[in-house]
């Protein structure tokens, strides 16, 4: 009998139940919309009560069984991928004690652990005292003991959502360390928790008691318990495998395994990783993410709500489009692409700057976004082919970054994530980093990154490598336009690479006259 590997991605908007087979063909997906993906009780929290990703997930897994002809017993095994920087605090018996606080969130406390003398003088002295504080004051956990300190003193684990969902299937507390972003005590060198006199201890309100146990990705955290298999109909004792976080998964399910290839998201968060076995800072003191294969580092730059502004514009400006595409039956962004192919590239001089929330360092916390260039010509087009051109720049700087941090040259790029179903925004990222654009095989790369982690642990391909060379291949690729990389080139040399550092005195001046971002 063939075998079948079951992901199960919980993303910001939904959660995916996903059957691959070992040649990386999806053949089985249901999807549960997360309706509200969030919710916010006061303004910048958002919120999601953790049982309902739960029931979310035992919807789309029972689901999955009225979609397919492919026998349950056929699965060899699960693995779950998750949005990154979720986290719940449960009981002993695993039990939600208050909503998950999601990576959306932006509340912050004043009241944080002190931090001892000698780690503060040292902190000093390497100019990373801000960022230390930042990290103490946006830290859940600390949040949490401060402000509901009844509910910290039931919690028994403070788990990511990725360890959740593993407790839920499972029954054990169990988490990767491809799945460790958050503010947590995670050692991003050795892929551990931190060691006793790590400086994140005194940071951080958490005890190691209240931890999960740390698996590699790949390596089976257990085995589906009696009551998740009648929740979810997935056969009981089916193994449990640790994948990573959605991103890490992405890259690999993109096919992202060596240096030299940069992974592109256009998610959420819009970013560019490679995959090293070398540890790199792409920005000083900023530690690189776990990769979803056992002892590597992703590089990654991030843009905060990447993608997200492609979806703000339609919501704002696009209605248009999505009511004719209702009528014609088409996907909307057919339609959104012929709006990006009225315009010429680079947008007549319309320039976008995508910071449109704010960052630790590189753009600093006072950021703004900002479009400039604006002359009576200009219509929702230009704003639209603008918007996805300034992605894509600050991807391209991003890719320099690492470059120069790395020592590596990126020569080959991948596509991921939901912009890169669009095949202008496909075409214009050839053209702006002047390399060819592969869209990944299927658009489900952090699933299929997930059940690479199955078959490779599984032992149903040799390894990680083999089991990525297996799975994963290029789709359509994208080959850039000599005549538009020659704009685009000139474009960012000279005037998007300018943008931040003239427009930031401004930032911080309209910062202290309005409040807006509050100082972190």
């Amino acid at each position: 009998m063939s075998k079948y590997l079951l992901s199960i991605d919980n993303g910001t908007q939904s959660v995916r139940a996903l059957l691959f087979d070992l040649q990386g063909n999806l053949v089985a997906k249901t999807q549960v919309h997360l309706q509200p993906a969030y919710y916010s009780e006061q303004p910048g929290w958002a919120e999601h009560k953790a049982e309902g990703y739960w029931d979310a997930v035992c919807a789309a897994c029972q689901r999955l069984w009225t979609v397919t002809d492919i026998p349950r017993s056929a699965i060899a095994g699960v693995a779950v991928t998750t949005q990154r920087g979720t986290v719940v605090a449960v009981d002993s018996e695993g039990k939600p004690l208050r909503a998950a606080i999601t990576w959306l969130d932006q509340r912050r406390t004043e009241q944080v652990p002190p931090i001892g003398p000698l780690w503060s003088a040292a902190f000093k002295l390497a100019g990373v005292d801000g960022t230390i504080d930042y990290f103490r004051r946006e830290a859940e956990v600390n949040w949490i003991k401060a402000h509901q300190p009844g509910v910290w003193e039931r919690t028994h684990k403070f788990l990511l959502l990725s360890g959740y969902l593993n407790h839920c299937l499972s029954g054990r507390f169990a988490d990767s360390t491809g799945s460790q972003v958050a503010y947590m005590p995670f050692d991003y060198k050795r892929h551990a928790w931190a060691g006793a006199r790590d400086w994140k201890w005194q940071a951080l309100a958490v005890r190691p008691d209240q931890l999960p146990e740390l698996l590699q990705p790949g390596e089976v955290t257990g085995a589906i318990s009696a009551t998740a298999a009648a929740a979810t109909g997935i056969p009981e004792g089916v193994p449990l495998v640790a994948a990573a976080a959605d991103k890490a998964c992405e890259v690999i399910g993109a096919g992202g395994l060596e240096p030299h290839i940069g992974c592109l998201s256009y998610g959420t968060t819009a970013t560019i990783n490679t995959t090293t076995s070398k540890y790199v800072e792409v920005t000083p003191f900023i530690p690189p993410y776990p990769a979803a294969i056992p002892g590597a580092y992703s590089t990654e730059v991030q843009i905060f709500r990447g993608y997200w502004m492609v979806n703000w514009f339609k919501e704002q400006f696009g209605h248009l489009e999505q009511s004719a595409a209702v009528e014609q039956g088409m996907p909307p962004e057919a339609l959104f692409d012929r709006l990006v192919n009225e315009v010429p590239p680079g947008s007549m001089g319309l320039m976008l700057q995508p910071y449109w929330s704010p960052g630790i360092k590189v753009p600093g916390p006072e950021a703004k976004g900002a479009m400039i260039g604006f002359g009576d010509v200009h219509t929702r087009a230009h704003m639209y082919r603008a918007i996805l051109e300034g992605l894509a720049y600050a991807l391209r700087e991003g890719r320099e970054r690492i470059e120069k941090r790395s020592g590596t040259k990126i020569t080959e790029l991948r596509v991921a994530g939901g912009g890169s179903q669009s095949d202008a925004a496909m075409q214009l990222t050839a053209d702006i980093f002047g390399l060819p654009a592969a869209r990944a095989h299927v658009y489900e790369t952090s699933g299929l990154g997930a059940a690479i982690a199955i078959a490779a642990g599984l032992g149903l391909h040799k390894d990680f490598h083999a089991a990525i060379n297996a799975m994963t291949r290029k789709g359509r690729v994208f080959q850039p336009d000599l005549a538009h990389r020659k704009t685009y080139d000139q474009l960012y040399h000279r005037v998007y690479l300018k943008m931040y550092k003239r427009l930031q005195p401004m930032y911080a001046e309209i910062a202290e006259i309005t409040g807006y971002p509050e100082k972190p």
